[in-house]
């Protein structure tokens, strides 16, 4: 006679299967026994899952630009986009945990920190902020060589002007061959290029669309960008961060970032 267990194993996969949702529901492990640590931690392990999702369009969408295959590239850029809205939300959920209430459970915290966060810091190079300093972080953790990849890769913008490039812009050689590690410097001769295919979006329609699905993306992560800073200054006010950071002031630094410049900076010329 099989027992329970032998039984369970036989049954047809379900839902719970499918979603492997006893390890998924089993990784929330609270450390201080307070109450509202367990929304901390839900909260940033449901935006790890939506950011690889993210990772997982990038990816594709990069791949089908660099392959000419633009318009298929555009439901992954929209969803994205969309993917940023969703984490535009989630600080609304975390904005209801007060100073006093974070208090009681950040010690155990110690020095974990978002910043630590591999994934973002991928997407971060995917969309082309390949700032050097953020690699020390990650050094000998596991996916150190994730990171590192990311980082030695082109980015989404450098992709998106290789693919002008290709169409018969006037792309700068030094934008289309060179170090993918160092932070991107804007060119005129790239905005003009832009400014072109704005001017004329019938001729150039995939390329006007690609245009506007970058800037909606970069649209959603500034807004994503300026929603945390306010729930972390809402929540720890100017404390410095627990990994390291300054907290607030190092975040603010960031909203200063722009991702494609040249497709912002083209449309005063218009």
């Amino acid at each position: 006679m099989s027992s329970e267990t032998d039984g369970a194993q036989d049954l047809p996969m379900d839902y719970s299967d499918y979603l492997h949702l006893p390890e998924v529901l089993g990784a929330q492990h609270p450390l201080s026994g307070d109450h509202h640590e367990m929304l901390f931690i839900v909260q940033h392990q449901a935006m790890e899952l939506w950011m690889r999702l993210a990772l997982h369009e990038l990816t594709e969408a990069q791949r089908l630009i660099s392959a000419d295959e633009v318009r298929p590239a555009f439901k992954g850029l929209a969803r994205v986009s969309r993917i940023m809205e969703q984490l535009v939300h989630a600080w609304d959920v975390l904005s209801t945990l007060t100073p006093t209430e974070y208090d009681k459970f950040r010690p155990y915290l110690a020095t974990g920190s978002g910043f630590q966060s591999w994934q973002y810091r991928c997407i971060e190079f995917a969309l082309g902020n390949k700032a050097a300093y953020t690699l020390r972080v990650h050094e000998g953790r596991p996916h150190e060589q994730d990171v590192l990849g990311a980082y030695g890769r082109p980015s989404l913008y450098d992709e998106s002007l290789r693919l002008l490039a290709r169409r018969g812009f006037e792309i700068p050689a030094d934008h289309l061959d060179r170090d993918w590690k160092q932070e991107y410097a804007a060119s005129d001769a790239v905005e003009a290029a832009w400014g072109e295919v704005y001017r004329d979006p019938e001729k150039h329609w995939d390329l006007y669309e690609l245009g506007e699905e970058l800037t909606d993306l970069e649209t959603a992560f500034r807004v994503w960008r300026f929603r945390h800073v306010t729930t972390v200054e809402r929540i720890i006010g100017f404390k410095p961060g627990t990994g390291g950071t300054s907290g607030v002031s190092y975040l603010r630094k960031q909203l200063d970032i722009i991702l494609f410049p040249e497709l912002w900076a083209m449309r005063t010329g218009l």
